[in-house]
């Protein structure tokens, strides 16, 4: 059986792979924004090392917000996986609008950044929600049917 925590951390990596994909795809093909790999690398004051900016950014999907929302999900006040995940993941938007973004020099919410920066974050933080709650409520209820299952099995 699986913690929540444990479950937390799949579900912070898969939503960060799927995140990354669409980020990936913004900077190879058209850069219309600034991506969050390229503020970490900021905010760790080596810009012009995009590796260091995608560890960080595993990193903080990963270790730090799918624990976090592990933890937090029973606790949000909605009724689906997906919207607690989005609900989660506009919270973290707007700590990351008024930290990370100021840090990383582009000020509150990226407005320095241009709107389009903006946008992006919003979309791509909605991203991350949605495939977060998504992800944490197949693992809770795949385990619930495993349970059951091994409730329902004869004793030897």
């Amino acid at each position: 059986m699986m913690s929540r925590v444990q479950k937390g951390l799949v579900a912070g990596f898969a939503a960060t792979v799927a995140v990354s994909i669409v980020e990936a795809a913004n900077m190879l093909f058209g850069h219309w924004a600034v991506a969050f790999p390229q503020l970490l690398a900021y905010v760790i004051q080596m810009p012009g090392n995009p590796f260091v900016g995608w560890v960080a950014h595993f990193a903080a999907g990963t270790l730090v917000l799918g624990p976090l929302f592990a933890i937090l999900c029973p606790r949000l006040p909605t009724d689906t996986p997906e919207t607690k995940g989005i609900l989660f993941a506009v919270a973290a938007f707007v700590v990351m609008g008024l930290t990370v973004a100021p840090a990383a020099g582009v000020g509150m919410f990226f407005m320095r950044a241009g709107f389009g920066t903006l946008a992006w974050m919003i979309v791509s933080h909605a991203i991350f929600g949605i495939v977060l709650g998504n992800v944490y409520a197949r693992l809770v209820a795949r385990e619930k049917r495993l349970g059951s299952m091994v409730g329902t099995a004869p004793a030897h």
